[in-house]
């Protein structure tokens, strides 16, 4: 599907128009990075504009890392890489509270946690026990260790990664896990010309040292516009008749729940504002139904048991539903 291109803002349409106007230049660093990856870069962006995390599935060496390491540099935000391994402790991740025998008291070391960026490398070979440490920060910002709490620094977003064919050693994602995702995207490889540029690159490039096109500041107050763009009615009747679709079909055991339909409304809005709209259209909901959704079903098989979607499936799920559901004029 063709990308569109940002249009020129009202003057006056949202509070901070100057942050705003510099999303086109973000995303032309970051494209610059992640080269022929257009759709995965600026669903990227959706997910940091709409207060969301994302879940990368894919094969190693296909630009995950350089992905949220850009991301990183181009906002002027911390970057964490943490890699998730089967002996990792939630202490690795929250931090833990030690006693100093100088000062006689309790101390509190942060964990990887406390950053704006964070790289869960291979989130799936965690243990459900430290793969649920991320559930309170990812859902309402902070951490919560020995009864107290902590709030997470703002922006914050977590990129987690997982490999969908070597499952030996790995603890799947369970559903309220995933659900906790704005969106999962899938990278791929890139086409003969972008990867003979990546070849082509220097070796200074490699290194991501282009300078900050963003502040914390300008992220919050662009994620606060987001809540701005109007979403008609017949908008949201058509973003709830595709999540009723999902509940009723015979291929689905689990359809989306309502704070899936709530991450779809979010992402719609934060795509309109990347493309310079104060108003989302239906073909926003099309264009996300796909990654917002597909990984939040549990598909029923034939068996009548319960299983986990493949990518493929979900997705073609979601695509049939869509086929099936007028789209408001």
């Amino acid at each position: 599907m063709a990308q569109r291109e940002f249009v020129a803002l009202r003057p006056g349409a949202f509070e901070d128009v100057r942050a705003v106007s510099l999303l086109p230049e973000l995303e032309r660093r970051l494209s610059s990075a992640l080269r022929g990856k257009k759709d995965v870069v600026r669903f990227a962006l959706v997910g940091l504009l709409a207060r969301g995390h994302l879940l990368i599935e894919d094969v190693p060496g296909v630009g995950k890392t350089t992905l949220a390491h850009a991301l990183a540099k181009a906002v002027d935000g911390r970057f964490l890489r943490l890699q998730f391994t089967s002996d990792m402790l939630p202490s690795d991740i929250l931090g833990v509270t030690i006693f100093n025998t100088r000062s006689q008291e309790f101390e509190f070391k942060p964990g990887a946690i406390f950053t704006n960026f964070l790289l869960a490398d291979e989130i799936n070979r965690a243990t459900p026990k430290t793969q649920g440490a991320l559930l309170e920060a990812m859902n309402e910002g902070q951490v919560t260790i020995e009864g107290q709490c902590y709030p997470l620094e703002q922006p914050f977003l977590v990129i987690a990664t997982q490999n969908p064919v070597e499952h030996h050693g790995t603890y799947p994602l369970p559903e309220s896990q995933l659900d906790r995702f704005l969106m999962r995207l899938r990278i791929g490889y890139p086409d003969r010309q972008s990867e003979r540029e990546i070849l082509r690159q220097a070796p200074q490039e490699e290194g991501l040292s282009f300078p900050p096109v963003l502040s914390a500041h300008d992220v919050m107050a662009i994620q606060k516009a987001v809540s701005t763009v109007r979403v008609d009615d017949a908008l949201v009747d058509y973003i709830l008749a595709i999540v009723e679709g999902t509940r009723k079909h015979e291929g689905v055991a689990l359809g989306v729940s309502p704070r899936g339909a709530q991450a779809l409304f979010r992402a719609v809005q934060a795509l309109a504002l990347l493309e310079g709209r104060e108003f989302a259209i239906p073909d926003d909901c099309k264009r996300l139904a796909v990654p917002v959704f597909a990984h939040r079903l549990v598909i029923a098989t034939r068996f009548g048991t319960q299983t986990k979607s493949s990518s493929d499936t979900a997705e073609k799920l979601i695509e049939e539903i869509l086929s099936t559901i007028p789209v408001p004029l």
